[in-house]
Parts: C-alpha cells; sequence; structure tokens
C-alpha cells in the first residue's frame, strides 16, 4: 500500500503540518490585517525588536489563552505598510470566527487593525494558498512634500515622466528569473517568478486606501496628469526580498531620464544586483491585497 499525504478536501492539496497534527475540533482562522508598518522592524518576529506578527500573536495568547502561531501571506519588511495583509492560526476557542476581528483589536495597538476574521477549511495556509499578490508604491515629486507624508510615501527631488516609466513596465510582464532584483541571491529555491500586471500613473490625490477592486484602474480624477504622486502598481505570483523596491528604484532612473525606456530588459538579461538602481525606502510600500482564487472558502 502506497503512502499517500493527507489532503484537503477543499482543495485537494497537502494539508499543512499544524492541521495534520490538530486535536479534534481544532479550528482555521483567517485575518484580513491593515497596519501602519513605521514602528515596526516588519512582519517577521524579531528577537528583542517590535514586529506586526509579535502582537498580532500576543493577542491571540490574550483572547483564547493558547500559544498559536500566525501564518502570513507576505512577510513585509521594517517600515513597509499593508491594507490588505492575510494570515491564518489554527485554534480550539469557540469564539465565532467575525467575533475574533473585535476581540483581537481590544488587545491591539492603533497601528494593527484586523479588518476582517472568518472561519476558513484546515487546507487553507495564507503562504502557500496564494494565488497573486498586489503591490503598491507611492513617490512624491512635488516641489514640497508636505512632512505629515514622510511615513507613507518616498519624495523625489527631481519630476518623474511617469508616461515614460509606464511604457517600461512594458519589460517586466511575464515569466522571467527576477534575481537582478533581490537582494541577496539566492534567498528562495527559484527567482522565477510571473508578473501579471504592472503599471505607473501619475494621481493628483494621495491614493494610498484605494479600494483593491478599484486597483490598476486608469485615473480619470480631474488635475491628475499635473498631480505630485507618482504610482507604482504591481501584480504577481510572487515577490523575491526587496524585488518591488528594487523595480521602484530603476524605474526612478528611467523616469529621470538616467536610463533609456527598455533599460529594465537589459537588467532582467543581466541576472546582476548591481545593474538595477537603488533600493527604493520602505515608506511608499503597501501590501494592497492577496488573492486565493477558491480556496479561501469558509467552512
Amino acid at each position: 500500500m502506497s503512502e499517500v499525504d493527507p489532503t484537503s478536501e477543499a482543495t485537494g492539496t497537502p494539508l499543512p503540518f499544524e492541521a495534520l497534527q490538530a486535536a479534534p475540533g481544532t479550528r482555521n482562522i483567517r485575518l484580513t490585517i491593515a497596519y501602519d508598518g513605521t514602528d515596526y522592524s516588519g512582519w517577521q518576529v524579531q528577537p528583542a525588536r517590535p514586529s506586526v506578527q509579535a502582537c498580532v500573536e500576543q493577542a491571540i495568547l490574550k483572547i483564547t489563552g493558547e500559544q498559536r502561531r500566525l501564518y502570513c501571506a507576505g512577510r513585509t519588511d521594517a517600515g513597509v505598510h499593508a491594507l490588505g495583509q492575510e494570515a491564518n492560526f489554527y485554534t480550539l476557542c469557540r469564539i465565532p470566527a467575525p467575533s475574533f476581528r473585535r476581540a483581537l483589536q481590544t488587545e491591539l495597538p492603533d497601528d494593527i487593525v484586523v479588518v476582517r476574521s472568518q472561519e476558513v477549511h484546515l487546507g487553507f495556509h495564507a503562504t502557500f494558498s496564494a494565488v497573486c499578490k498586489r503591490y503598491r508604491y507611492v513617490i512624491h515629486d512635488g516641489e514640497v512634500c508636505p512632512p505629515f507624508l514622510r511615513r507613507y510615501c518616498a519624495h523625489s527631488r527631481f519630476r518623474l515622466d511617469a508616461e515614460r516609466m509606464q511604457q517600461a513596465t512594458a519589460c517586466l510582464l511575464g515569466t522571467h528569473d527576477f534575481r537582478c532584483f533581490e537582494k541577496e541571491y539566492p534567498n528562495k529555491l527559484t527567482s522565477v517568478r510571473t508578473i501579471m500586471d504592472a503599471r505607473v500613473y501619475r494621481s493628483s490625490c494621495w491614493p494610498m486606501w484605494q479600494s483593491a477592486h478599484t486597483w490598476g484602474q486608469p485615473t480619470t480624477e480631474s488635475g491628475a496628469a499635473d498631480g505630485p504622486f507618482v504610482i507604482f502598481e504591481v501584480m504577481a505570483d510572487g515577490f523575491l526580498y526587496n524585488m518591488v523596491r528594487a523595480i521602484v528604484g530603476t524605474l526612478t532612473d528611467i523616469g529621470r531620464g538616467r536610463q533609456p525606456i527598455d533599460y529594465l530588459r537589459t537588467v532582467i538579461q543581466s541576472l546582476d544586483r548591481a545593474a538595477a538602481g537603488m533600493t527604493a525606502v520602505p515608506e511608499g510600500l503597501y501590501l494592497v491585497n492577496v488573492d486565493y482564487g477558491d480556496t479561501d472558502a469558509a467552512t
């Protein structure tokens, strides 16, 4: 008799280890989380440093009395923000799934907000069930950047040619080896990723809270062509360490006229991080949302 990995009836994929070891009555709770990453060392738990994961896990402990690990869709770096980070944890607690949102919020700081909580099948894993992720990077290139924006966007001292940058994004589309945009290679089993959509546009207003369902739609706002915000949005099946910020740094060089429009193609073909631009600062980066296809169905 051959050995077959236990699978989720909902997805047909192997169950996570913790789900396999789960006691009867174990539930899987999915959280959608928004946070201001300014005061955190990133998502992942860091020794003696504040992290988003540590804060949420501590809140789970206080609410359930259980020490649980929280799995996330993507580990954001220090200073990076999220509008729709996804996470899940296993629990025996019988609190109704929608009530976890309110209960956890009572134990969380104001810069971390649980947007939604729901129960999902045991096979759902925030990391491995993800189909694609969407990121947004915001640059202010007006002559004077308002001081209250300093935590939430990058500032360019030079006016950027957003149309030129938009033309350059065509080189990103498709499946490529993106090691040229990876901070430390090799950091993953493979540096091949597929980018489904990428675009740059100018806006007259701060688009941070633009909802996911309008993501990537061309702006029709009055005065957008002269606005002080340049927005880069990208959707892919996965991202390498510092990948989005390295792409933004390279696009900025193109927007300033320091590199030709097709320079991204040259960089990708080089497989050399030194060929790409500088890594953009973390303040302008947002994890917008994560798509799971049909695997996010509630139980």
